[in-house]
Protein backbone atom coordinates (compact mmCIF):
# COMPACT_ATOMS: atom_id res chain seq x y z
CA UNK A 1 0.00 0.00 0.00
CA UNK A 2 0.96 3.69 -0.21
CA UNK A 3 1.08 6.31 2.54
CA UNK A 4 2.22 9.91 2.85
CA UNK A 5 5.01 10.73 5.29
CA UNK A 6 6.39 14.13 6.27
CA UNK A 7 10.10 13.70 7.02
CA UNK A 8 10.79 17.36 7.78
CA UNK A 9 10.28 20.88 6.49
CA UNK A 10 8.92 20.71 2.91
CA UNK A 11 9.82 17.02 2.67
CA UNK A 12 6.77 14.84 2.08
CA UNK A 13 6.94 11.44 0.40
CA UNK A 14 4.46 8.98 -1.11
CA UNK A 15 5.90 5.79 0.33
CA UNK A 16 5.38 2.06 0.12
CA UNK A 17 4.22 0.40 3.33
CA UNK A 18 3.07 -3.03 4.44
CA UNK A 19 -0.69 -3.46 4.65
CA UNK A 20 -1.46 -3.41 8.40
CA UNK A 21 -3.32 -6.24 10.11
CA UNK A 22 -6.05 -5.36 12.65
CA UNK A 23 -5.99 -6.92 16.09
CA UNK A 24 -8.72 -7.40 18.69
CA UNK A 25 -10.94 -4.34 18.94
CA UNK A 26 -9.54 -2.87 15.74
CA UNK A 27 -10.88 -2.25 12.23
CA UNK A 28 -8.98 -1.79 8.98
CA UNK A 29 -10.28 0.97 6.75
CA UNK A 30 -9.70 1.71 3.10
CA UNK A 31 -9.28 5.50 3.22
CA UNK A 32 -10.82 7.49 0.38
CA UNK A 33 -10.41 11.15 1.37
CA UNK A 34 -8.27 13.10 3.84
CA UNK A 35 -8.63 16.83 4.46
CA UNK A 36 -5.57 19.06 4.80
CA UNK A 37 -5.80 20.95 8.09
CA UNK A 38 -3.85 23.94 9.38
CA UNK A 39 -1.77 21.67 11.62
CA UNK A 40 -0.83 19.56 8.58
CA UNK A 41 0.32 22.74 6.82
CA UNK A 42 2.52 23.66 9.77
CA UNK A 43 4.09 20.21 9.90
CA UNK A 44 4.85 20.30 6.18
CA UNK A 45 5.99 23.89 5.71
CA UNK A 46 7.76 24.34 9.07
CA UNK A 47 8.54 20.82 10.27
CA UNK A 48 6.63 21.64 13.45
CA UNK A 49 3.19 22.63 14.70
CA UNK A 50 3.62 25.05 17.57
CA UNK A 51 5.84 23.36 20.13
CA UNK A 52 5.55 19.93 18.49
CA UNK A 53 8.45 19.16 16.16
CA UNK A 54 8.64 16.22 13.76
CA UNK A 55 11.18 13.76 15.16
CA UNK A 56 10.31 10.81 12.92
CA UNK A 57 8.38 10.43 9.63
CA UNK A 58 4.81 11.54 10.28
CA UNK A 59 1.76 10.52 8.26
CA UNK A 60 -0.55 13.55 8.39
CA UNK A 61 -4.31 13.67 8.42
CA UNK A 62 -7.11 13.54 10.98
CA UNK A 63 -10.04 14.53 8.73
CA UNK A 64 -10.95 11.41 6.82
CA UNK A 65 -13.58 9.21 5.28
CA UNK A 66 -13.49 5.76 3.75
CA UNK A 67 -14.97 2.30 3.89
CA UNK A 68 -14.49 -0.69 6.15
CA UNK A 69 -11.99 -3.14 4.65
CA UNK A 70 -11.77 -5.70 7.46
CA UNK A 71 -13.46 -5.98 10.83
CA UNK A 72 -12.32 -9.15 12.61
CA UNK A 73 -15.30 -8.94 14.98
CA UNK A 74 -17.73 -9.11 12.06
CA UNK A 75 -19.71 -6.15 13.42
CA UNK A 76 -19.03 -3.95 10.39
CA UNK A 77 -19.41 -5.38 6.90
CA UNK A 78 -16.77 -4.71 4.26
CA UNK A 79 -17.71 -1.64 2.24
CA UNK A 80 -19.52 0.12 5.11
CA UNK A 81 -18.94 3.90 4.66
CA UNK A 82 -17.40 5.54 7.73
CA UNK A 83 -15.60 8.48 9.21
CA UNK A 84 -13.43 8.43 12.32
CA UNK A 85 -13.27 10.26 15.64
CA UNK A 86 -9.49 10.86 15.66
CA UNK A 87 -8.93 11.20 19.41
CA UNK A 88 -7.86 8.76 22.09
CA UNK A 89 -8.45 10.27 25.51
CA UNK A 90 -6.16 10.24 28.50
CA UNK A 91 -7.07 8.69 31.86
CA UNK A 92 -10.04 10.06 33.77
CA UNK A 93 -9.43 13.25 35.76
CA UNK A 94 -11.62 14.65 38.51
CA UNK A 95 -13.59 17.61 37.20
CA UNK A 96 -13.20 16.59 33.54
CA UNK A 97 -15.66 13.69 33.49
CA UNK A 98 -17.76 15.41 30.81
CA UNK A 99 -14.77 16.92 29.01
CA UNK A 100 -12.67 13.93 27.95
CA UNK A 101 -11.00 15.91 25.14
CA UNK A 102 -9.31 18.08 27.79
CA UNK A 103 -7.73 15.22 29.73
CA UNK A 104 -3.93 15.13 29.55
CA UNK A 105 -2.25 12.07 28.12
CA UNK A 106 -4.44 11.46 25.09
CA UNK A 107 -3.43 11.61 21.44
CA UNK A 108 -4.79 12.54 18.02
CA UNK A 109 -4.30 11.24 14.51
CA UNK A 110 -1.49 12.92 12.59
CA UNK A 111 0.17 14.54 15.61
CA UNK A 112 3.81 14.86 16.61
CA UNK A 113 2.84 15.72 20.19
CA UNK A 114 3.46 12.13 21.31
CA UNK A 115 6.72 10.22 21.08
CA UNK A 116 6.47 8.03 19.07
CA UNK A 117 4.18 10.15 16.94
CA UNK A 118 0.53 9.30 16.46
CA UNK A 119 0.35 8.51 12.75
CA UNK A 120 -2.49 9.99 10.71
CA UNK A 121 -4.96 8.94 8.07
CA UNK A 122 -3.22 9.81 4.76
CA UNK A 123 -2.67 6.14 4.04
CA UNK A 124 -4.49 3.80 1.69
CA UNK A 125 -5.22 1.42 4.58
CA UNK A 126 -5.58 2.50 8.19
CA UNK A 127 -6.04 0.65 11.47
CA UNK A 128 -8.38 2.32 13.98
CA UNK A 129 -9.88 1.21 17.25
CA UNK A 130 -13.48 0.15 16.73
CA UNK A 131 -14.91 2.78 19.13
CA UNK A 132 -13.48 5.52 16.88
CA UNK A 133 -15.54 4.46 13.86
CA UNK A 134 -18.69 6.36 12.92
CA UNK A 135 -20.93 4.70 10.32
CA UNK A 136 -22.23 7.19 7.75
CA UNK A 137 -25.86 7.59 6.66
CA UNK A 138 -26.57 6.46 3.11
CA UNK A 139 -27.34 10.08 2.14
CA UNK A 140 -23.83 11.30 3.00
CA UNK A 141 -21.20 11.04 0.22
CA UNK A 142 -17.68 10.11 1.28
CA UNK A 143 -16.23 13.33 -0.10
CA UNK A 144 -18.49 15.52 2.04
CA UNK A 145 -18.03 13.19 5.02
CA UNK A 146 -14.35 14.19 5.16
CA UNK A 147 -15.63 17.46 6.66
CA UNK A 148 -17.01 15.71 9.75
CA UNK A 149 -13.96 16.34 11.96
CA UNK A 150 -13.50 20.07 11.21
CA UNK A 151 -17.26 20.61 11.36
CA UNK A 152 -17.26 18.96 14.80
CA UNK A 153 -14.61 21.49 15.86
CA UNK A 154 -16.89 24.28 14.61
CA UNK A 155 -20.01 22.92 16.30
CA UNK A 156 -18.10 22.58 19.57
CA UNK A 157 -16.86 26.16 19.31
CA UNK A 158 -20.38 27.47 18.73
CA UNK A 159 -21.69 25.47 21.69
CA UNK A 160 -19.13 27.13 23.96
CA UNK A 161 -20.78 30.48 23.27
CA UNK A 162 -24.07 29.25 24.71
CA UNK A 163 -27.37 29.73 22.91
CA UNK A 164 -26.63 31.85 19.84
CA UNK A 165 -30.20 31.74 18.51
CA UNK A 166 -31.34 35.25 17.60
CA UNK A 167 -27.92 36.80 18.23
CA UNK A 168 -25.47 38.76 16.07
CA UNK A 169 -22.38 36.65 15.44
CA UNK A 170 -19.06 37.66 13.89
CA UNK A 171 -16.52 35.18 12.53
CA UNK A 172 -13.02 36.62 12.13
CA UNK A 173 -11.03 34.59 9.59
CA UNK A 174 -13.00 32.90 6.80
CA UNK A 175 -10.66 30.00 6.15
CA UNK A 176 -12.06 26.46 6.26
CA UNK A 177 -12.68 26.45 10.02
CA UNK A 178 -14.12 29.95 9.94
CA UNK A 179 -16.47 28.93 7.13
CA UNK A 180 -17.64 25.91 9.11
CA UNK A 181 -18.10 28.02 12.27
CA UNK A 182 -20.23 30.42 10.22
CA UNK A 183 -22.30 27.50 8.91
CA UNK A 184 -22.66 26.05 12.42
CA UNK A 185 -23.79 29.44 13.77
CA UNK A 186 -26.39 29.73 10.99
CA UNK A 187 -27.54 26.19 11.78
CA UNK A 188 -27.82 27.11 15.48
CA UNK A 189 -30.18 29.97 14.66
CA UNK A 190 -28.01 33.10 14.78
CA UNK A 191 -29.99 36.07 13.49
CA UNK A 192 -26.98 37.63 11.76
CA UNK A 193 -23.65 36.06 10.88
CA UNK A 194 -20.86 38.39 9.84
CA UNK A 195 -17.48 37.36 8.44
CA UNK A 196 -14.17 39.20 8.31
CA UNK A 197 -11.04 38.32 6.36
CA UNK A 198 -7.98 39.89 4.75
CA UNK A 199 -8.97 38.48 1.34
CA UNK A 200 -12.13 38.85 -0.71
CA UNK A 201 -12.38 35.26 -1.95
CA UNK A 202 -13.00 33.67 1.49
CA UNK A 203 -15.70 36.26 2.13
CA UNK A 204 -17.50 35.21 -1.05
CA UNK A 205 -17.46 31.64 0.24
CA UNK A 206 -18.79 32.79 3.63
CA UNK A 207 -21.74 34.49 1.95
CA UNK A 208 -22.58 31.27 0.12
CA UNK A 209 -22.88 29.61 3.55
CA UNK A 210 -25.21 32.22 5.02
CA UNK A 211 -23.02 35.13 6.13
CA UNK A 212 -25.04 38.32 5.58
CA UNK A 213 -22.42 40.89 6.55
CA UNK A 214 -18.83 40.74 5.29
CA UNK A 215 -15.85 42.89 6.19
CA UNK A 216 -12.67 43.06 4.12
CA UNK A 217 -9.77 44.06 6.36
CA UNK A 218 -8.32 47.37 5.18
CA UNK A 219 -11.52 48.35 3.36
CA UNK A 220 -14.43 47.90 5.75
CA UNK A 221 -14.83 48.96 9.37
CA UNK A 222 -16.40 46.79 12.04
CA UNK A 223 -18.16 49.03 14.52
CA UNK A 224 -17.19 48.63 18.16
CA UNK A 225 -19.66 46.71 20.31
CA UNK A 226 -21.67 45.57 17.27
CA UNK A 227 -21.77 41.79 17.84
CA UNK A 228 -23.05 39.61 20.68
CA UNK A 229 -20.64 36.75 19.99
CA UNK A 230 -17.30 36.81 18.17
CA UNK A 231 -15.44 33.71 16.99
CA UNK A 232 -11.76 34.42 16.34
CA UNK A 233 -10.70 31.83 13.76
CA UNK A 234 -7.53 33.30 12.25
CA UNK A 235 -5.09 32.68 15.11
CA UNK A 236 -3.59 36.16 14.68
CA UNK A 237 -3.06 38.37 17.73
CA UNK A 238 -4.34 41.57 16.12
CA UNK A 239 -7.57 39.72 15.26
CA UNK A 240 -8.15 38.98 18.94
CA UNK A 241 -7.80 42.71 19.61
CA UNK A 242 -10.43 43.30 16.91
CA UNK A 243 -12.68 40.69 18.53
CA UNK A 244 -12.49 42.52 21.86
CA UNK A 245 -13.49 45.76 20.16
CA UNK A 246 -16.32 44.20 18.14
CA UNK A 247 -17.94 42.37 21.07
CA UNK A 248 -20.78 44.12 22.83
CA UNK A 249 -20.77 44.68 26.58
CA UNK A 250 -21.25 41.39 28.46
CA UNK A 251 -20.61 39.61 25.17
CA UNK A 252 -18.61 36.47 24.45
CA UNK A 253 -15.47 35.78 22.45
CA UNK A 254 -14.50 32.23 21.52
CA UNK A 255 -10.87 31.78 20.47
CA UNK A 256 -10.91 29.05 17.82
CA UNK A 257 -7.79 29.84 15.79
CA UNK A 258 -4.52 28.41 17.14
CA UNK A 259 -2.52 31.29 18.54
CA UNK A 260 1.28 31.10 18.33
CA UNK A 261 3.09 29.61 21.32
CA UNK A 262 4.76 32.95 22.03
CA UNK A 263 4.29 36.33 23.68
CA UNK A 264 2.06 38.36 21.36
CA UNK A 265 0.70 41.89 21.43
CA UNK A 266 -3.03 41.91 22.23
CA UNK A 267 -5.02 44.81 23.66
CA UNK A 268 -7.36 43.31 26.25
CA UNK A 269 -8.09 46.56 28.11
CA UNK A 270 -11.76 46.74 26.99
CA UNK A 271 -12.40 43.29 28.50
CA UNK A 272 -12.77 44.86 31.95
CA UNK A 273 -15.23 47.64 31.25
CA UNK A 274 -17.27 45.39 28.99
CA UNK A 275 -17.12 42.38 31.33
CA UNK A 276 -16.44 40.15 28.35
CA UNK A 277 -16.16 36.39 28.50
CA UNK A 278 -13.26 34.94 26.51
CA UNK A 279 -13.25 31.17 26.02
CA UNK A 280 -10.78 28.90 24.35
CA UNK A 281 -12.01 26.13 22.03
CA UNK A 282 -10.04 22.90 21.74
CA UNK A 283 -11.10 20.18 19.33
CA UNK A 284 -14.37 18.53 20.45
CA UNK A 285 -15.86 15.70 22.47
CA UNK A 286 -18.93 13.99 20.97
CA UNK A 287 -19.82 16.64 18.40
CA UNK A 288 -18.61 14.54 15.47
CA UNK A 289 -21.96 12.72 15.69
CA UNK A 290 -23.77 16.06 15.34
CA UNK A 291 -21.49 16.91 12.42
CA UNK A 292 -22.34 13.68 10.60
CA UNK A 293 -26.05 14.38 11.00
CA UNK A 294 -25.67 17.98 9.80
CA UNK A 295 -23.65 16.91 6.76
CA UNK A 296 -26.24 14.28 5.87
CA UNK A 297 -29.08 16.81 5.98
CA UNK A 298 -27.87 19.05 3.17
CA UNK A 299 -25.29 19.46 0.42
CA UNK A 300 -24.76 23.15 1.30
CA UNK A 301 -21.37 22.47 2.86
CA UNK A 302 -20.04 20.97 -0.37
CA UNK A 303 -18.93 24.51 -1.24
CA UNK A 304 -16.34 24.38 1.57
CA UNK A 305 -14.45 21.76 -0.46
CA UNK A 306 -12.67 23.67 -3.21
CA UNK A 307 -10.24 21.04 -4.51
CA UNK A 308 -9.68 17.28 -4.50
CA UNK A 309 -6.08 16.33 -5.33
CA UNK A 310 -4.52 12.85 -5.59
CA UNK A 311 -2.35 12.08 -2.57
CA UNK A 312 0.52 11.30 -4.94
CA UNK A 313 0.47 15.04 -5.79
CA UNK A 314 0.73 16.07 -2.13
CA UNK A 315 3.24 18.88 -2.73
CA UNK A 316 0.81 20.58 -5.11
CA UNK A 317 -2.06 19.98 -2.68
CA UNK A 318 -0.23 21.54 0.26
CA UNK A 319 0.83 24.57 -1.79
CA UNK A 320 -2.78 25.02 -2.87
CA UNK A 321 -4.14 24.57 0.66
CA UNK A 322 -2.06 27.40 2.11
CA UNK A 323 -3.28 29.89 -0.54
CA UNK A 324 -6.58 31.13 0.88
CA UNK A 325 -7.30 33.14 -2.25
CA UNK A 326 -7.19 30.01 -4.39
CA UNK A 327 -8.67 27.42 -2.05
CA UNK A 328 -10.87 26.60 0.91
CA UNK A 329 -10.73 22.99 2.09
CA UNK A 330 -8.39 20.82 0.00
CA UNK A 331 -8.94 17.07 0.12
CA UNK A 332 -6.43 14.37 -0.72
CA UNK A 333 -7.89 11.41 -2.59
CA UNK A 334 -6.33 8.02 -1.93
Amino acid sequence: MKALAIHGKEDIRWEDREVPVPGDGEVRLRVNYVGICGSDLHYYFHGANGEYTIREPLTPGHELSGIVDLDPSGRLAPGTPVTVHPARYGPSVDGLEDLPHLRPGGDYFGSAAADPHRQGGASEFLIVEDHMVRVLPASLPLERAALAEPLAVAIHAVSLAGDVAGTRVLVIGAGPIGLLVAAAAVHAGAAVVGASDVRAEPLDRAQSLGATEVFLVGRDTIEDESFDVVFECSGVGVALTQAVRAARRAGTIVQVGMLPNAEIGVNLAPVLAKELTIRGAFRFSTEIDDAVRMLAESDALDSVISHVVPASDAVQAFELARDSSASAKVLLSL
